[in-house]
């Protein structure tokens, strides 16, 4: 469990998942540890001895993007950093949620401590301040092309810092300037490099990218959770999952998945197989989960990889290097984030395709080995589950849409100087709907495969799942005559995304001595 008393020290090292949860998510406190600071002091002293070169340097004495050939007076800098903040702070569009703004703020103060951007202290302090303040900007939905960074989701927040534009703290809109002042922050004024060091970074779609790997990491294992009740509920097989039957393919992903299955499914009643029973085989839906769940598991995997690598870089242009050059270069590109973030869209839609149909063969005579049609009480004058069915099928048809990948688009900009980009923050953006499209669906699976168990009683499913239904149980009750359906579909949902409904499988099968990966 994160707590806000957690402190979170930001270093010239690399952040960790955890650490991005905690500050975006539990408001965990952040802290500059002392080798940021020194970096920092020793990067902007870089900057400062060539702020009075004569020679041009980008981002300190020129302009920016396709204006760097235009040399700025010394006494025109200050102006220079803060118009380049409140230019490029051009959102537009709905709010964009805190947890990903915070996300983005520490992750921008975080490339600020490697003392690569040539800012002073000061500006990291005061961005931890805001942070530490509960202040969080407003950015909007449109702006970032996904290179040259996140460009106006940060300028948004970068403008808060210099007491402009507008912040959230404690849900209520106000001014900045209202804000800081309220909270005893200095607004800061900008030199030489600062505007430019504060808005260059991939940080807005790493930040989602975090977010969405740790919950997807959930998902999957409650897909597994889903996928096994719906086995036993369909009275299929668990044969299949035999750990030498799997090993035969020995993806690392399908390796878990069917393990988790084997789990939940132990010792389960409704695996016996019933006089006179002659099904050989189970769909793929349920035979096939482990194959599909597990590449899910393989791909977040490999994203998980590419956001480690990307929470170790320091992404600005110009950057300081150690030797005290100021270069500039591409690493401000969203592409290596941009193309996971569209991977995870499809294998999300897919591991949500899967689990629709499982729900699907429950509601139909023919394929669900005895239950009543559509789940219902009295088929015909009850409609059971038919509809909750049809809001999986839009929700699926709406998650094929949103696999589309967004890395695939260039539209140049800036004069053509920008001539591709990545549309990386397009891809965040879609894959936290397509997130919560699939927790849905899943919620919808285990509400169904609960429904199915109890009206196959007395025959009585295994611990695990036991455990599961009664959890639900607590907010939704035992099949009965049609009710008001949305509020039931609506409680399991919440049950997902809290992680109770997993957290009363994992329990059960850690007091049966094993774990759910």
């Amino acid at each position: 469990m994160i707590t806000k008393a957690q402190v979170v020290s930001v270093g010239v090292g690399a952040l960790s998942f955890e650490d991005v949860v905690a500050v975006a998510r539990a408001d965990a406190h952040v802290q500059l540890a002392a080798d940021a600071l020194a970096a920092m002091a020793t990067s902007r002293a870089i900057v400062e001895s060539l702020a009075a070169d004569p020679a041009p340097h980008y981002g300190i004495s020129t302009g920016f993007g396709a204006l760097a050939s235009k040399q700025i007076p010394v006494e025109r800098r200050a102006q220079l950093q803060r118009s380049l903040v409140r230019s490029h702070a051009a959102g537009s569009g709905p709010e964009v949620e805190r947890e990903v703004i915070r996300s983005l703020m520490l992750l921008r103060l975080a490339t600020l401590a490697t003392g690569r951007t040539g800012v002073r202290p000061l500006v990291a302090q005061t961005y931890a301040a805001l942070l530490n303040a509960g202040i969080t900007p407003v950015v909007m939905e449109y702006g970032s092309l996904g290179c040259s960074g996140d460009l106006a989701p940060l300028a948004h927040c970068a403008l808060a810092l210099l007491g402009e534009g507008e912040v959230r703290v404690g849900g209520e809109r106000m001014p900045a300037s209202v804000a800081l002042a309220a909270a005893g922050i200095e607004p800061l004024v900008l030199q030489e490099k600062e505007g430019l060091a504060l808005i260059n970074g991939t940080d807005g779609m790493l930040g989602m990218l975090v977010l969405a790997i740790t919950d997807l990491r959930a998902l999957v294992t409650t897909a597994d959770l889903a996928a096994a009740m719906s086995i036993e509920g369909l009275r299929g097989t668990d044969a299949v999952f035999a750990a030498d039957i799997q090993a035969l393919r020995p993806h690392p992903g399908q390796r878990d998945s069917a393990a988790n299955m084997r789990a939940v499914l132990a010792g389960s009643p409704m695996l016996s197989r019933p006089e006179g029973f002659t099904r050989v085989q189970d769909a793929y839906s349920l035979r096939c989960a482990p194959q599909v769940h597990g590449a899910v598991r393989d791909t977040i995997d490999h994203a998980a990889a590419v956001a480690g690598r990307e929470l170790a870089s320091a992404i600005d242009n110009p950057v300081i290097t150690l030797d005290g050059r100021v270069e500039s270069n591409g690493n401000f590109h969203g592409a290596p984030v941009g193309y996971v973030l569209d991977f995870l869209a499809i294998v999300t839609a897919d591991l949500a395709s899967m689990s629709e149909r499982r729900t699907d063969r429950f509601l139909d005579v023919s394929r669900n080995h005895g239950l009543n049609a559509f789940l219902a009480d009295d088929p015909g004058v009850d409609s059971g589950h038919m509809i909750a069915q049809y809001t999986q099928a839009g929700i699926v048809s709406e998650l094929k849409r949103l696999s589309v990948p967004a890395s695939v688009d260039s539209i140049p900009s800036s004069a053509m100087q920008e001539d591709h980009v990545s549309m990386g923050w397009s891809a965040a953006r879609k894959l936290r709907r397509s997130i919560d499209g699939a927790q849905r669906v899943v919620a919808i699976e285990l509400l169904t495969a609960a429904r199915a168990m109890d009206m196959r009683a007395p025959l009585e499913p295994s611990v695990v799942s036991a455990a599961v239904v009664a959890k639900l149980r607590e907010t939704v009750p035992a099949p009965d005559t049609d009710r008001y359906l949305a509020p039931e579909i609506a409680s399991a949902v919440d049950g997902v995304q809290n992680g109770s409904l997993l957290a009363a499988a994992t329990s059960a099968v850690s007091k049966a001595g094993g774990e759910l990966r």
